[in-house]
């Protein structure tokens, strides 16, 4: 229970990968604030497991992470919970096409879940975590933040992007007790 009295936020964790973070976060004495989407009965289960598991607390925000007010929204629902001590910022989306295919709408969203809402959360995580002198930022980037594939260019853009997001990040916020990295699975 090494994390007794923390709270992560972990985005795009109604399901898989975020919600394996969730679980051991939750696992390891965190609060935990999960968001994402799908059935809400399943997640309000999900919800209270995450509660089973960490003898603490665990809320759900299904906050639409495309739009800033949304995100910032979540935030302070976050804020008024505990603060966000650990952010993983995991949502993410994918379409394939042809670069003189691919629809502007798609590119537009793609961009807007996998890069920006990590810009926003991050943004409005940090002052809090520097308050606190202690804070976790992990970004799920994926093998795509470092190579490319064809007909995936809105996904490889904004891998690549997240990477050089939390390279900054990181050098930003590492005298306050704050580090920031990226994990690149695939």
């Amino acid at each position: 229970m090494f994390l007794k009295g923390k709270t992560a936020l972990i985005t795009g964790s109604t399901s898989g990968i975020g919600l394996a973070y969730a679980k051991a976060l939750a696992g390891a004495g965190a609060d935990v604030v999960i968001n994402g989407f799908g059935d809400r009965q399943a997640i309000e289960a999900e919800r209270l497991a995450l509660e089973a598991a960490s003898g603490g607390r665990a809320l759900y925000c299904g906050h639409d992470l495309s739009k800033a007010d949304q995100i910032e929204a979540m935030m302070i629902e976050a804020a008024n919970f505990g603060g966000v001590d650990i952010l993983i910022n995991n949502a993410g989306v994918q379409h394939v096409a042809p670069i003189e295919d691919f629809p502007v709408d798609k590119w537009d969203l793609i961009i807007a879940l996998n890069l920006t809402s990590a810009f926003h959360t991050s943004r409005l995580a940090v002052p809090h975590m520097k308050a606190k002198k202690w804070g976790r930022i992990i970004q799920t980037a994926s093998a795509h933040s470092l190579t490319a594939s064809p007909f995936k260019a809105a996904y490889v853009t904004a891998k690549h992007g997240l990477a050089g997001l939390t390279k900054t990040i990181a050098l930003e916020v590492a005298t306050f007790g704050i580090t920031a990295n990226c994990i690149s699975p695939g």
